[in-house]
Formats: structure tokens, C-alpha cells, sequence
């Protein structure tokens, strides 16, 4: 039995982790569990995972926390500090689950000799790709990627040496709006872009799967996870959401990775990894799927994409103020406070308005780049929000 630690417990990632714990009681003893401001959702999750501490990002919930695990034997604190000590735990893995920037410092904190960490943060790759897999390679911690078109990436490199690989190709569902005129777009309201056709996830993220400024962000995390240019990616919309990734290699052959959209396959993956766990996860049927279809993503009426990728080919802190500015821009947006559109054209001023610079070289440099394109964004929002109007 190894052991296992949770950041993000309460989150959509963390509900698929007890799923597969759920299906493997033997695989895992659970060390360590954080979440952020549920006190009582995290106590109850601690409890059912039979975890050893338990960790509230808000300081203000310590006391809840606290009288919620009365009697258990499970310990908490509660504050950042508390779930970096989530984080540093002696454990053999630990899941990274967190959103946001909050995540960074952390995941950093977990990495040590002989460690996984299993990945569904975006913003560590994203906001610091080039420091954080130096320094898990320093510290000698294996990432596995929890993302369902990056595991399935992963699953697909193992069919050939990395110098064979020709293209690396991920696929996008394409949102609700996939088949909306541009006009009907610019009308869309927050409740429009949360009715994700295939995946139930998180408000951000379902927001950004609607803008397809996701598919950019995972472009960005693919070329630092697999040391792959940027000329070397690229992004296909498929509605199905059932082949999540391709590898392509140089004699022709394509590798690819397949699966229900269900997030618990990838995290029993990673969970396993390199052997494999039985689940209870449903089985894909192509016959009774029928059809698989797939079609180039539109950049006129989804320009999230196109600057994500422009991002991408630019290197730099330019990564690092998109994924913040995004966020900004993606809250207003799920508040009424901008249209659509605002999202993109927010990022893009602010990346206009902020001078670039080298890529962040620490946890810190990351962290100050991303709370200047915070304040930028947020400076920008009144003209979009009139505009909007």
C-alpha cells in the first residue's frame, strides 16, 4: 500500500480520486488531503478517504475544520502554511488538484527524490513550465499527467523513442458554441457557456473549454511536458471527446489515446502507473458510438486559440500573463460584468500593455508576473465592461 496525498480534495478532481480509491481500497493509504474554503466538504472527504490530516487554504475555517473532524483522529490546520505541510508530507504521490496560480507554490512544495506528482494544474506548466519541470527533475519527482489529452499523450508516446515523434495533436470538444454563429456568441451569457456538451467540470474551466482558450493553455503545458516545439503541436476539434490525443510519427504511424470523457481513467493511470487498476469506469463501444468525427477549430469565431498559440510560439513570461489575465477576464465574464468576447480581447490588451520578459525562474518570479497581469486586467476591465453594455 503506498501512500497518497490530495491537494484539491473537494474539487472535481478530487471526487474522481475517491471514485478510483473507491474501486482499489488496497491501492492507496491516504496521507494527506487540502481543499479551500469547505470546511465541512473536507472533513467529510478526510473522513471517508481515511486520511491522516487535513488542510483548509482559508484561514478562517480552522475552527470548523476542526470541530467537523472532532473524534476522528485526523489532524487539520488550516491557512496556506497548513496545506503546504499537505504538500510535503511523506507520501509516494501526490495528486496536484488545486486551481489556479494557488496551485504552484504547493505542487513545488511536494516535489522530492523518488515522488510523483500526478498533474491536473494547468497554471504550474502554464504560468512557470520551464522552472517547475527543471526543478522536478532536480529533485528527482516524476510528473504524470492527470489531463485526459496529455495521460493520453503520455499512453501514446510509449509507442515510439521521442526522436520519432513527427506531430503531437490534441482535441478539443468545441465547447457549446461549436456550431454558433459568431453573432450568437457575442450574445451568449455565462449559463449558455457553462452547458458543456461532454465533461462536468469546474465554473473556469468550462469557460474556458467554451472560448477553446484551454486547448491553447494545454498546448502551452504539452511543450514543456514533452519537450515538444511549438511547430511540432497542434489542436483538432472533435465533439465526441473520446480520442483525446494522437502521436504521429515519422514512418506514419499514429498512436492515439481513447476513452469515455470520464476523468476518472486518466487519474487511475497515473494512480497505477506503470501497472494498471481495474475500475469501474464505463467501457467505450465504437460500435455503439457509431461514428468519430473531427474537424479543424475555427480561429475567427474562437481568437482565444490563435493568441494562446501565439503565446506559445513567443516563449518568455507572455504564458504566464495570458493564464492570469485569463482569469480575470473568465471571473467577469461569469459575473455579467463582460460579454463574451471580453475575455479574449482582456488578455490580449493586457498582454499588449505588460512589456514581456524572460520565463519565471522561481516560484516567486511566477507569482509577481501573475499578480501584475492580475492588477493589469483588472485595470482594463471598466472599458471592456462599457463596451459590453
Amino acid at each position: 500500500m503506498k501512500r497518497l496525498s490530495v491537494l484539491g480534495a473537494t474539487g472535481s478532481i478530487g471526487h474522481s480520486v475517491r471514485k478510483v480509491l473507491a474501486d482499489a481500497p488496497e491501492l492507496y493509504q491516504v496521507e494527506a488531503v487540502a481543499g479551500g474554503r469547505d470546511a465541512a466538504a473536507l472533513a467529510e472527504t478526510a473522513r471517508a478517504l481515511g486520511a491522516r490530516f487535513a488542510a483548509l487554504s482559508d484561514p478562517a475555517g480552522g475552527a470548523a475544520l476542526k470541530a467537523a473532524l472532532e473524534g476522528s483522529g485526523i489532524a487539520s490546520g488550516a491557512g496556506p502554511e497548513a496545506v503546504m505541510e499537505a504538500a510535503r508530507r511523506d507520501a509516494d504521490m501526490v495528486v496536484s488538484a488545486i486551481v489556479g496560480c494557488a496551485g504552484l507554490a504547493p505542487t513545488v512544495a511536494a516535489f522530492a527524490p523518488g515522488r510523483r506528482v500526478a498533474l491536473a494544474n494547468k497554471e504550474c506548466l502554464v504560468a512557470a513550465g520551464a522552472f517547475f519541470m527543471a526543478e522536478a527533475a532536480r529533485l528527482g519527482t516524476e510528473i504524470l499527467p492527470v489531463d485526459s489529452e496529455h495521460n493520453a499523450i503520455f499512453q501514446a508516446l510509449a509507442s515510439g523513442p521521442a526522436k520519432a515523434v513527427e506531430k503531437i495533436t490534441l482535441t478539443a470538444s468545441g465547447g457549446p458554441f461549436r456550431q454558433k454563429s459568431r453573432d450568437e456568441i457575442a450574445r451568449a451569457k455565462p449559463q449558455d457557456a457553462l452547458k458543456h456538451p461532454n465533461w462536468s467540470m469546474g465554473a473556469k474551466i468550462t469557460i474556458d473549454s467554451a472560448t477553446l482558450m484551454n486547448k491553447g493553455l494545454e498546448l502551452i503545458e504539452a511543450q514543456h511536458l514533452f519537450a515538444v516545439p511549438a511547430e511540432r503541436l497542434e489542436a483538432v476539434v472533435h465533439p465526441e471527446s473520446v480520442v483525446h490525443g494522437l502521436v504521429s510519427f515519422i514512418d506514419g504511424s499514429v498512436a492515439a489515446g481513447l476513452a469515455l470523457p470520464d476523468m476518472c481513467v486518466p487519474i487511475a493511470h497515473c494512480l497505477a502507473w506503470p501497472d494498471r487498476v481495474a475500475t469501474s469506469c464505463r467501457r467505450l463501444d465504437l460500435v455503439a458510438l457509431g461514428r468519430l468525427t473531427f474537424e479543424a477549430p475555427d480561429e475567427a469565431r474562437f481568437p482565444a486559440l490563435s493568441l494562446a498559440r501565439s503565446v506559445l510560439g513567443q516563449g518568455g513570461v507572455c504564458a504566464t500573463i495570458l493564464n492570469a489575465a485569463n482569469e480575470i477576464a473568465v471571473a467577469a465574464f461569469l459575473e455579467g460584468r463582460i460579454g463574451f468576447y471580453g475575455i479574449t480581447e482582456i488578455v490580449e490588451a493586457t498582454l499588449d500593455r505588460i512589456n514581456g520578459g524572460p520565463a519565471p525562474a522561481s516560484v516567486g518570479e511566477a507569482l509577481e508576473a501573475d499578480q501584475l497581469a492580475r492588477r493589469t486586467a483588472a485595470a482594463l476591465l471598466p472599458k471592456f465592461a462599457a463596451k459590453a453594455s
